[in-house]
């Protein structure tokens, strides 16, 4: 009875140690039952405590799991934020223009060739999107947060290089605003000496001494104060240059009607000269035919006719005009004063 007991109780002790994979108890032969039964309770309460342990390492595990899983995701967040920050818009068009500025157009041109290489290093200028979702698991996290820390990086790189290309730019851009200044000043000066009595109206020399005068206060580290006093200038300037232009218009037409109105008078001199020649001429002719017709005129006393002068027609109906073209003209058959019988007169 007693052996059979004892092969019962090791086969039941097999099957649990099969079934709690615990190690095979070994009961002597001389225990009871009672003893017996006080075993199986103690390979419960092993088995309840394996269990125990096993669902508390599942469970603690999976809270770390999950504690590992909420960080790797915050930190891919606030990666992502930070890149998204350091790539908006705004910056973005910064960096954007600073890429394009040339060396030419900077007071250091090895800001520019820095700039290049920054660009390269970020892969361009389209930043990668950075993507966090709760689903990721906790290496896919832990990789964005990678490559987001490393784009944050360039792109910290690449704004420090876009700041130090668009300041070069700037210094060389007020360098070149006050020489231009400093040139403007000194022609709006020369033309001021210049047009002294020269202008149409003095009040644009005024203007421009004054525009001269506020162009020596222009001060600042921004170019736009120098330009807008080289605009002033080039203003002032143009109202000078321009009343000189009318005066040099005016004059040139006054010298015009001047010499016009010389001409005139010379010309009136000339014509006056010639009437008065003319008509002394003309006297001159007039007193000789006179004389001619006086002589050539036969005596009332000659040709052995009678006594008394020959009754003459004295023409009153006719001008002397009239009377000297028709004895200008008339045929001569007079002989040279002879008559045609072959008698002359005195003369």
């Amino acid at each position: 009875m007693g052996d059979k007991d004892q092969e019962s109780e090791v086969e039941e002790a097999d099957e649990e140690a099969k079934v709690d994979k615990a190690p095979p108890t070994v009961v002597p032969g001389d225990e009871d039952t009672t003893s017996g039964g006080r075993h199986r309770k103690w390979l419960v309460a092993v088995i309840v405590a394996v269990v125990v342990v096993v669902v508390a390492g599942l469970a603690g595990w999976r809270v770390v799991e999950n504690r590992r899983h909420g960080s790797a995701l915050e930190s891919c967040n606030r990666a992502a934020k930070s890149l998204q920050e350091r790539t908006s818009s705004a910056k973005m068009a910064r960096y954007r223009e600073a890429s394009g500025v040339k060396a030419d157009q900077v007071k250091d041109a090895k800001t520019v060739t820095n700039m290049s290489r920054s660009v390269k290093a970020a892969g361009g200028l389209r930043p990668s999107l950075i993507q966090c979702n709760a689903s990721m698991s906790t290496g896919e996290l832990n990789t964005a947060v990678s490559k987001a820390k490393k784009l944050d990086s360039d792109y910290a790189a690449l704004a420090k290089s876009a700041k130090a290309v668009l300041a070069s730019r700037d210094a060389k851009t007020l360098n070149d605003a006050k020489a231009a200044l400093n040139t403007k000043k000194d022609e709006a000066s020369k033309l001021l000496g210049d047009s002294d009595g020269k202008v149409a109206d003095n009040a644009t020399r005024d203007g421009l001494q004054q525009a001269i005068n506020q162009a020596g206060q222009a001060k600042g580290n921004g170019a736009k104060a120098y330009r807008d006093a080289v605009n002033s200038l080039q203003t002032a300037i143009d109202r000078v240059n321009a009343s000189m232009q009318a005066k040099s218009q005016a004059d040139q037409q006054a010298a015009a009607q001047a010499a016009q109105a010389q001409a005139s008078q010379q010309q009136a001199q000339r014509q006056g000269t010639t009437q008065r020649r003319q008509a002394s001429s003309s006297n001159g002719r007039r007193g000789s035919t006179q004389s001619r017709r006086t002589a050539s005129r036969p005596s009332g006393n000659q040709g052995g006719g009678g006594g008394g002068s020959a009754p003459q027609n004295q023409g009153n109906d006719r001008s002397w005009e009239d009377k000297w073209n028709d004895f200008i003209h008339r045929p001569d058959n007079t002989m040279h004063g002879c008559n045609p019988d072959g008698s002359c007169g005195i003369g």
